[in-house]
């Protein structure tokens, strides 16, 4: 738990005794910062170019700024310059402020920006702000680990735990040591670990190419062929499977706040909890009954809120694991169902219990999570009745009650953000995330921060969240109207608020960050605390009135408190300067969101999307090019196609339907492709018509059918371990979409592909009855020919469509001049790759 009240007052006289003086370095930062009047505050991490980019200026007088300068920090000179725009007035400690917008200068390299008399700190603009972010924060994670600590290289806590409050008797000792220690204590709790581990699945999902292999399982140093973010995801879901050992099982907490009884690193954690020091700890049954051993009890009402972050967890990890470990993917998938069931008991919260101390999370909602849980097994059964469900329990809480909010109790609404909605991915859930944008967009544009987040406890984990909110909305439907409030909360944590300083221990490297958090790594050890997210400002109001808080340094960002909140980067300060794990997970997925963008971006400076969305055409630059198979109902030529390819030793890429993969006659030689190398995508299970021949902008399915028909034929594609993590780009069923289409397809993690037009390939599928429709081979060759001879860059980067099979009034298959096709490209030295390579070089 993150309060500490008794006990902190006995830290304080322990701190008081440590006391040291500041740092010559401190003190001249002090020093500075005394003498100035106006500032200029920055994402310091940097700026992409295509992307936002806003400063704030922020002065103790209220004169007017007219106008900015942005210079080259290389040769001092002037690149841009605007005017500086609309005053936004005084806000915390600050007299006058503006907003400096320039977005709109797209050059790469490092900069600074001069306002009046006021110089910004150095930043950066270029395509690689958030490279290797989100594997840095992971790094607190791995410190965060109970059981076996891969950063101290030694064991902890390997004797929980006695059980309390559950069907067997009291005190029955039962495995359940591992996972993560919640913040800079170590209680660990079911909610913040489950949702925890769900943000690095889908971190996984989303983005797994931003991560590296630098981890083995146990977090020590070394390759596994996994992604770390998948191995820590893994470390969850053991201690998950653990705390919901077998249907008729699940518990909540391990540990209580009888905790915080003095620093100590968690190998040599002595605190008795009646089993004897450094013994066995409790862990709470969920009975959905309020709990606590000692004075003060919970309001738990019910099992759903835990329960539903369980099954989350479990139904998004059997998706992942089903194309790579059969066995765990079953396992996982049997933990989903019953966890889901456990929710339905007692529909309800389920709170974490407090003993000595009134503080516990005070989650007073379910309905979130029964959605979430939904949602994912509706994806991993296919069965629609958990749509239906899923959609139901969003109807119970369309907008985070937070949202809008100036204050709430401690994890009063938790999780901060509902990914319910985006796993729907429906217009109904995503008009709720914009309903719940809305509400924090109205209170952010009236300050020069665009801070529309509550000062309560960990206001940096809502601020993550939000941004999150921001950018699924933003996935889902194509709108891109929030961005610039997206972005400023990404702004806050490196930052870009009145402090001036990131919130996220040692990121970047460069800049102003906390050094002297409220951990016993820090504080006994000077270990450092890599990648933690700090829990943020908080009201001055609350901040005055929590029991233990003594700083133990002089405060640096003295002159930037207010009467409005207050931060400080002291170890003695747990109420704004502890990290929190759960908090740090989601910034995993909040930094690998970006890094991805920032791939797509260098990505769409080499390849050609048309003006629907889909890649056209890879890097103009080299000779490559990508030969891509279609099939639906037809398919007699892809044998043929395979052994060409093999013969040649070419590779190629296949989009197959779910009509073609269910027909046993073709699934062998899907298997001989993918063995070969080959890449293997989706084309839609029933090759479904998405829009009118005569009117493209209009609609013939909705998303809701849109994505049942993709969710089947990847279903069927796991026959053959390919997922959407391996295999992300989708063919659209006769090649024709629309701005739609291509919005729920990235909202699912697919990119659209289609042919490079001009090459007259696809036409291939005509017969001679059709009249002036049929095009012959000869054509269609001479066609890539002409493309080559006509084309200032020739083939490079184009992708060519061949159907693997057509009607069989078409007798001259096209497909039989693969052969010709290849010696074409050969000849001219050109290279046939996979799409992936064709499109994605950047990433591999």
């Amino acid at each position: 738990m993150k309060e500490k009240t008794i006990n902190h007052i006995i830290l304080t006289v322990l701190g008081l005794l440590m006391v040291v003086g500041f740092t010559a370095c401190s003190a001249k930062k002090l020093g500075s910062q005394q003498e100035a009047r106006a500032w200029i505050r920055i994402n310091q991490l940097g700026y992409t170019p295509d992307g936002g980019k806003v400063a704030v200026w922020a002065s103790k007088s209220s004169n007017a700024l007219d106008s900015f300068r942005l210079m080259d920090a290389k040769t001092d000179e002037e690149v841009f310059n605007a005017e500086a725009g609309s005053a936004f007035g005084a806000y915390g400690p600050f007299s006058e402020t503006y907003r400096l917008d320039f977005s709109t200068f797209t050059d790469t390299g490092t900069f600074y920006l001069v306002a009046g008399n006021v110089t910004s700190p150095v930043f950066s603009i270029n395509n690689d702000v958030y490279k290797g972010t989100a594997d840095f924060v992971l790094r607190y994670l791995r410190q965060q680990r109970s059981g076996f600590n891969p950063y101290l290289k030694d064991s902890c806590h390997v004797h929980d735990g006695y059980t309390m409050y559950g069907p067997m008797p009291d005190s029955t000792l039962i495995d359940v040591s591992g996972g993560w220690h919640d913040a800079s204590d170590y209680l660990q709790y079911s909610t913040t670990s489950a949702n925890a581990t769900y943000h690095l699945l889908a971190a996984y999902r989303d983005f797994g190419e931003v991560f590296a292999d630098a981890h083995l399982a146990n977090g020590l140093e070394g390759k596994n062929d996994i992604p770390d973010v998948l191995d820590e995801a893994r470390w969850g879901l053991e201690w998950l499977m653990k705390m919901h050992p077998r249907a008729d099982w699940m518990f909540n907490q391990l540990a209580d706040d009888r905790d915080h009884q003095g620093l100590r690193l968690p190998t040599i954690d002595s605190v008795d909890y009646g089993m004897g020091p450094g013994g066995a700890r409790p862990v709470y049954f969920i009975t959905g009954e309020p709990q606590g051993l000692g004075k003060h009890k919970n309001r738990a009402t019910g099992t759903s809120s835990t329960a539903g972050k369980f099954a989350s967890a479990f139904a998004l990890a059997s998706q992942i694991y089903d194309g790579k470990d059969a066995n765990l993917a079953s396992t996982f998938h049997d933990k989903a169902l019953s966890a889901y069931q456990f929710g339905l008991r007692k529909l309800g919260v389920s709170q974490t219990a407090p003993n000595r101390a009134p503080y516990f999370y005070e989650e007073d909602s379910w309905a979130d999570d029964m959605e979430l849980a939904a949602s994912n097994l509706w994806k991993l059964t296919g069965e629609e009745e958990y749509l239906n469900k899923a959609l139901d329990y969003a109807r119970l809480e369309k907008v985070t009650p937070w949202l809008g909010q100036d204050t709430a109790r401690h994890y009063q609404w938790y999780p901060f953000h509902n990914f319910g909605h985006y796993e729907i991915g429906s217009n109904e859930t995503a008009a709720y995330y914009k309903h719940g944008i809305e509400k924090v967009l109205a209170k952010a544009k009236n300050n020069a921060f665009f801070r529309g987040i509550p000062f309560i406890w960990c206001s940096n984990n809502l601020t993550t969240s939000f941004a999150i909110q921001c950018y699924l909305y933003r996935k889902m439907t194509g709108d891109d109207r929030y961005k610039e409030l997206e972005q400023a909360n990404i702004d806050w944590l490196f930052g870009l608020n009145p402090w001036g300083t990131s919130m996220v221990y040692g990121l970047p490297s460069w800049g102003d960050t906390p050094v002297d958090p409220h951990s016993a790594f820090t504080h006994l050890h000077d270990f450092p605390v890599d990648g933690g997210l700090v829990d943020g400002p908080v009201y001055t109001s609350i901040y005055s009135n929590l029991i233990g808080i003594t700083l133990y340094r002089p405060d640096e960002y003295a002159q930037f408190q207010s009467d409005l909140a207050v931060y400080h980067d002291d170890f003695g300060d747990y109420s704004t300067n502890e990290p929190t794990m759960d908090g740090t997970a989601s910034l995993v997925y909040l930094l690998a969101a970006m890094e991805n963008e920032e791939l797509m971006n260098k990505s769409a400076n080499k390849n050609k999307r048309d003006s629907h969305g889909a890649f056209i055409r890879g890097d103009i630059s080299e000779k490559k090019v990508a030969l891509i198979f279609s099939a639906d109902e037809f398919g007699e030529g892809a044998a043929y196609i395979a052994e060409v390819l093999n013969s040649e030793n070419q590779k190629a890429s296949f989009f197959f339907t779910g009509n073609y993969l269910r027909v046993v006659e073709n699934q062998d030689v899907v298997g001989e492709l993918v063995n070969e190398g080959h890449y293997v995508g989706a084309h839609s299970d029933q090759h479904l018509l998405y829009a009118p021949w005569e009117n493209r902008d209009s609609l013939l399915i909705s998303q809701e059918e849109f994505k049942k028909d993709i969710i089947e034929n990847y279903n069927l594609l796991k026959k053959w371990n390919i997922d959407k993590s391996k295999s992300r780009f989708f063919l659209p069923p006769y090649e024709w979409y629309n701005d739609s289409i291509a919005h729920w397809a990235a909202g699912m993690g697919l990119d659209l592909v289609n042919f490079t037009p001009g090459i007259r390939t696809p036409a291939d599928y005509t017969w001679p009855e059709m009249g002036d429709r049929y095009v012959n081979n000869k054509t269609i060759f001479e066609s890539i020919k002409d493309y080559k001879k006509n084309n200032k860059n020739g083939l490079n980067g184009t992708i060519i469509l061949i159907h693997a099979g057509t009607d069989p009034r078409r007798t001259d298959k096209f497909y039989h001049e693969l052969p010709k096709i290849i010696e074409l490209l050969k000849n001219d030295g050109y290279q046939s790759v996979t799409i992936d390579k064709l499109l994605n070089e950047s990433r591999n």
